[in-house]
């Protein structure tokens, strides 16, 4: 077997829908435990150390992805957690910080930005010293527009400020479109050389349709996607658009303000190969296999859906291969090893 080597060139290529000389593996999120796992290494705790400790990590955690076969190392912080009281996304337990007017108009918007340095620099910092030869990040600043209003008002109560407080409802979006603008705005002078790839996840969908009217999308969240898109591309850098559920009634609008690829796809909204169908001709598809299908299938049965997906894909623009949402802790080592094995196999990494 040939010694692998990284080039980030190809996970750019294939963000700007050009088709990779080499198939990039790529994942959105693999859990520090499940790296630990597999490496049979104990590193995690040191994330939040002191410089010298979170420059270990990082050394362990790049090493990681350029031992098994990926050219780009996936990594973002979330800016939701350097926003105060924040924390009502998905949690229907805590109480929203902003509910009235008066608590938006109060709320330190201005603050948030210094905040996320003082929290995360250190860790952007020691990535760039800990990055492999040959590779770059992939990540940025985490969280979309939607995220972060919710996780400031939850998303019950923000239905329900839509219909009793439109004013604070369009305000929300703003605030929040504004305060991430500043934040990446900083993030790509200080770090844009670290990153091939920029991105940031906003899960606007379920199974069924968007979580918002496909309306409410295109007026309140999409134009705080393009200023930090034309950000992004005013560096030269692409830009990965990750949103998990049924968003088909907005995509061409996500597409038409910069977003250069895609990522998150399951088989019970749309298989991978129809992603590429429907917007392969304009933007890159990153994803490929349904997490579920990589904790259940057998090695053979992997292989056979794999291939197929990668058949019917050739030809269609840029591919970056992995699992269609992460790979949290509950999926099994040897699924996610399976899948990678036979990704590389495909690719040619094994031949002499």
């Amino acid at each position: 077997m040939r010694k692998f080597e990284p080039d980030y060139r190809h996970i750019v290529n294939a963000a700007f829908n050009v088709e990779a000389e080499r198939l990039p593996l790529y994942e959105h999120i693999i859990s520090y435990k499940k790296i630990e796992d597999i490496t049979d290494t104990s590193f995690a705790d040191l994330y939040h150390g002191d410089e010298k400790e979170v420059r270990e990590f990082f050394r362990n955690y790049c090493k990681f992805f350029a031992n098994y076969g990926y050219d780009c190392v996936p990594y973002e912080e979330c800016i939701s957690l350097a926003m105060p009281g924040s924390g009502a996304l998905g949690d229907p337990r805590i109480d929203p910080v902003i509910k009235t007017m008066e608590d938006c108009k109060k709320y330190p918007w201005d603050e948030i930005t210094e905040r996320f340095f003082l929290a995360r620099g250190k860790h952007f910092a020691a990535l760039r010293q800990e990055l492999p030869a040959g590779m770059r990040a992939i990540g940025g600043v985490g969280n979309g527009v939607f995220e972060c209003v919710q996780t400031l008002v939850g998303f019950m109560n923000l239905c329900y400020i839509k219909e009793d407080d439109p004013e604070l409802y369009q305000l929300l979006f703003a605030k929040v479109s504004e305060a991430m603008l500043l934040t990446w705005q900083r993030f790509m002078r200080e770090y844009a050389d670290v990153y091939g790839v920029l991105r940031f996840g906003d899960d606007l969908g379920f199974k069924s349709t968007t979580l918002l009217s496909a309306d409410d999308v295109r007026e309140y969240i999409i134009p705080g996607y393009r200023a930090v898109i034309e950000e992004v591309h005013s560096y030269r850098k692409p830009f990965l658009y990750h949103s998990c559920g049924q968003i088909f009634d907005v995509m061409d609008d996500i597409i038409d303000v910069g977003v250069n690829a895609k990522h998150s796809n399951e088989d019970q909204i749309g298989l991978f190969p129809e992603w590429v169908r429907r917007y392969g001709d304009r933007i890159g598809n990153f994803g490929g296999i349904d997490t579920d299908a990589v904790c259940r299938l057998n090695k053979q049965e992997m292989k056979e859906y794999i291939v197929d997906v990668l058949d019917q894909c050739k030809g269609h623009g840029g591919i970056a291969f992995g699992s269609g949402n992460s790979i949290p802790d509950y999926v099994p080592e040897e699924g996610y090893l399976n899948m990678i094995e036979i990704v590389r196999e495909y690719r040619g990494d094994f031949r002499n």
